[in-house]
């Protein structure tokens, strides 16, 4: 099968021929139909994650079940299956005994420490797949097992107030501004400075208001959540935020936070991680999301166009998600644009 390896820190993906890897005990095995382009798949690439060895990075992954591993149940052939970051968790530990399986010590991750969706074909452990509806579209469903998953779960830890903020709109940003409108709540969009096609698209899924980060609001927000991994808005959320508000950071890698005055934090405002998902996380969202209904927009790209996917997220040129499908054409572009590797 062809794989887009990620070979080392900071390295593009290669292509390469690989054997299609065969179902364990309890897994299933899928061709893949379509694979989302994570931010955090930047981070692999670029080394922000360090890498055990050459992976195939991908988690937002929609495939049709082609082999069972020994007691699989949950999935019969040709039915589709949703995988997700999270891989696989101990079971037994505190955090797993709470229901806190995101936090596993002993956790493994798609497309970091397991073999990913970049690929023709994947395997993954059934107990941490989702299965999907019949029908579903594999390009547009992809990036709800990852953008729309942390969103998710960022949005609830976010609360219920009535004006949220989002910082950094992209895949998970459009797709939260659905949530939160839908609860009937007020979204302030916040993208790069002077990016105005941007901000067109945040009004344009339900943002009431968008500007730059650099900017505050026309009105204290209730909460924020950042999706962009620029630590430098940390500070700037936290003044934008009222007393008593939360500040959510939704990325698994961010840069260096600066140092700020403490009385951005004073007034019992709340700045907090999200790490992860669990599955009980997908198991209300993809309840939640028909009845919303969540509408992604993805630009899609051939497998072999990995590389010029990530480029594109990496330098903010698309609006929603990228998307790659195996056996897809390439997309057209001029000469010498997205060549070059992350």
């Amino acid at each position: 099968m062809l794989a887009m390896v990620a070979p080392g820190q900071g390295k593009p993906l290669v292509a390469r021929e690989l054997p299609v890897p065969a179902p364990g005990k309890g897994e299933i095995q899928v061709r893949v139909l379509a694979c989302g382009v994570c931010r955090t798949d930047l981070h692999v690439a670029d080394g922000d994650l360090p890498l055990e060895r050459p992976v195939v990075p991908g988690h937002e992954i929609v495939g049709e079940v082609t082999g069972l591993g020994e007691g699989v149940d949950r999935f019969g052939p040709g039915s589709l299956a949703g995988i997700p970051w999270l891989a696989w968790a101990c079971g037994a530990c505190a955090f797993c005994r709470r229901g806190q399986e995101n936090l596993c010590p002993q956790a493994r991750f798609t497309g970091w420490q397991r073999d990913g969706g970049y690929a023709e074909y994947a395997v993954a452990d059934a107990r941490f797949a989702f299965p999907l509806p019949p029908g579903s579209e594999p390009a547009e469903t992809a990036p709800l097992l990852c953008a729309g998953l942390i969103g998710f779960r960022a949005w609830r830890m976010a609360g219920e107030g009535r004006r949220l903020g989002i910082y950094g709109f992209g895949a998970a940003g459009h797709l939260v501004a659905q949530l939160a409108r839908h609860a009937g709540q007020e979204v302030f969009a916040f993208t790069r400075p002077g990016d105005e096609r941007g901000q067109a698209f945040a009004r344009a899924v339900g943002a009431g208001w968008a500007g730059g980060s650099d900017a505050l609001p026309p009105e204290p927000l209730d909460a924020a959540i950042l999706f962009a991994p620029v630590g430098a808005l940390v500070p700037l959320a936290l003044r934008a935020v009222l007393p008593g508000g939360t500040v959510v950071c939704a990325g698994i890698h961010m840069s260096e936070v600066p140092a700020f005055p403490y009385t951005l934090l004073w007034g019992e405002r709340i700045l907090r991680s999200v790490a992860n998902l669990t599955r009980a996380d997908g198991e209300a969202f993809f309840a939640l999301a028909p009845r919303v209904p969540l509408r992604c927009q993805v630009t899609r790209f051939a497998l072999e166009e990995a590389n010029l996917a990530l480029g594109r997220l990496r330098a903010g040129e698309l609006e929603g998600a990228a998307v790659l499908v195996p056996g897809a054409r390439g997309t057209s572009r001029p000469p010498g644009v997205g060549e070059r590797g992350p």
